[in-house]
């Protein structure tokens, strides 16, 4: 089949759109998608990681950047179904990025319809293509693909060609933390388990339970649940996301053993150094492994205490009988800062009246009772603190008491590997923790981290290190492209803002083209007489209905 170009002629195009005519139509928002793609190409980045994938298949029909990228793109768009996958391909920006492979825009010769043409990567199907190739070719690859292999592979070869673009930050602050990924309660999916949650999604023992009053037993619930641990790389002023490693475990495994060999095999694959800083909730308290990272590792941990610890009591003891420099901690206000792009009248209107209405709901809600206002904070810091046995490295106690209006005081403390000179920047620094927090919402509220779409163990972890290998890549691009403000904001929040400053829709007729910013066609199309407006929707809607199903005619016969 001959390629058919398209040429640029608005005019021509305007006259059939006074008819009622046109063969096609589409938006040029996947200017983000296309150059996210030519971004990881032109780096190497995917060639590297098609290389290095742990594959299945002994022989490969279809090229393995390609089966990278079409899981990346999936991710991007907040797909994980592979049957969605034709759409993903008709409506993103792979046929931008990698040309004639992915396909491209074509005229039918019968029908005179504009679709798409899918070669492919090999001449063994006889039928006409929707994509380059078949969903299933993806989905077999995913499920075939040994979970543990995929781990591996993001912790370690991924890994390494970051290392090798020179992304790590030299501050080498990382933060270890874990988090439970919820499933239907079905026992069908792999590895999962039920366990008993309270009313904030924290598992309890038995014992804990059973001291409950009946109220609160009711707020309990028992779910299924994997649970999936993480090593997050930032720097202090949170200017970047990336996860360096992860792991997907049974609901019911504990946390710090998985953590702590993470840890291990990326000093192993990075060399030492790279991690300077290490920030961890108190779950991951072992005083063997702090002392194995410090002394081995070279790297610094920065942890708090549980209450119940022999520890915590000798800590108390300690600041109780000592005579400490107490410093108070002033709450850093953040400026408000401008918008990206400037409001119109109307959005700054209406954002005017709501922030007003809030200041009033505000008002009229009660004070909160004096117990839980908060007057005053300080904090204070013991160094050579070498009470716990476990621990073969001197620490330094950071204590943080906190006032509060009806006169009592709360007091909790931060374990440290280095000599603290600041209590009240150590303090600080340990809220970085937050940030771990704050990307696992976001992975799973809007990149459907926990929507799984298979009861697979391999679909389940092929979900979870694709969402995270999209989301690292994201971070770069927007990192290079001197975006980073856009780094903490959720996905659909970044594509809203990179969209082009000036869009267009582009209409199809016949061999010719047309560009139109959006308000320019609402307007030409309202001013059409009846019949064009109604040949027009009835267009429309079939193209809404073939974007979402199968094309009739993918390529010409």
């Amino acid at each position: 089949m001959d390629l058919v170009i398209f040429e640029e002629n608005k005019p021509f195009v305007l006259d059939a759109l006074r008819n009622g005519e046109f063969d096609y139509m589409e938006a040029a928002s996947e200017v983000f998608e296309a150059d996210f793609f030519r971004f990881i190409k032109a780096r190497a980045l995917l060639d590297e990681l098609a290389e290095t994938y742990p594959t299945p298949r002994k022989k490969e029909d279809v090229p393995f950047w390609f089966y990278v990228a079409s899981n990346l793109s999936m991710r991007l768009h907040g797909v994980h179904a592979f049957d969605a996958f034709p759409m993903v391909v008709r409506c993103g920006g792979m046929l931008q990025a990698f040309g004639p492979d992915a396909g491209r825009k074509v005229v039918h010769p019968e029908t005179g319809e504009t679709t798409i043409l899918c070669e492919g990567f090999n001449h063994k199907n006889h039928y006409d293509r929707e994509t380059p190739c078949d969903p299933d070719f993806l989905r077999k690859v995913a499920k075939d693909t040994d979970a543990r292999a995929l781990m591996r592979w993001f912790g370690e070869d991924v890994v390494r060609a970051f290392q090798r673009r020179r992304v790590f930050d030299p501050e080498g602050v990382f933060i270890g933390d874990a988090s439970y990924l919820f499933v239907p309660d079905n026992p069908h999916y792999e590895g999962s388990v039920k366990l008993l949650f309270d009313e904030h999604d924290h598992p309890l023992s038995e014992e804990q339970y059973h001291k409950m009053s009946d109220a609160q037993k009711s707020r309990c619930q028992w779910r299924r649940c994997y649970k999936m641990v993480t090593l997050l790389h930032t720097n202090r002023t949170l200017d970047f996301f990336l996860f360096v490693a992860v792991k997907v475990v049974s609901g019911n495994a504990h946390e710090c053993p998985v953590l702590y060999a993470l840890v291990k095999r990326f000093v192993e694959t990075v060399g030492k150094g790279v991690i300077k800083r290490l920030i961890l909730d108190r779950g991951f308290l072992d005083g063997k492994a702090i002392s194995l990272c410090k002394k081995k590792y070279d790297m610094d941990i920065l942890i708090p205490i549980r209450h119940n610890m022999d520890l915590y009591a000798d800590a108390m003891a300690l600041f109780r009988e000592s005579d400490v420099h107490w410093v108070e901690c002033k709450e850093q206000k953040e400026e408000a800062k401008e918008p990206d792009r400037p409001r119109s009248q109307v959005i700054a209107k209406r954002e005017k009246k709501r922030q007003e209405k809030l200041r009033q709901l505000k008002q009229q809600q009660p004070p909160p009772p004096p117990e839980e206002v908060l007057v005053k904070k300080e904090t204070a810091a013991i160094g050579e603190f070498r009470s716990w046995s476990s621990c073969t490295v001197p620490l330094t106690v950071v204590a943080n008491r906190e006032h509060y209006a009806d006169g009592h005081q709360e007091i909790w403390f931060l374990i440290d590997t280095k000599e603290v000179k600041a209590p009240s920047q150590t303090q600080q620094e340990y809220h970085l923790r937050t940030s771990t927090e704050e990307r696992y919402r976001q992975l799973k509220c809007f990149n459907d981290l926990t929507h799984f779409t298979s009861r697979a163990f391999s679909m389940v972890v092929n979900q979870v290190v694709f969402i995270m290998l999209a989301y690292n890549l994201l971070q770069l691009y927007l990192l290079k492209r001197g975006r980073k403000d856009l780094n903490p904001k959720t996905l659909p929040r970044i594509r809203q803002q990179l969209l082009p400053s000036d869009n267009h829709i582009i209409v199809y007729y016949q061999n010719y083209y047309g560009l139109f910013r959006p308000f320019e066609l609402v307007g030409f199309v309202v001013r059409l007489g009846e019949e064009a407006r109604k040949k027009i929707a009835a267009k429309c809607r079939r193209i809404g209905r073939e974007l979402n199903g199968v094309l009739r005619n993918p390529r010409p016969p």
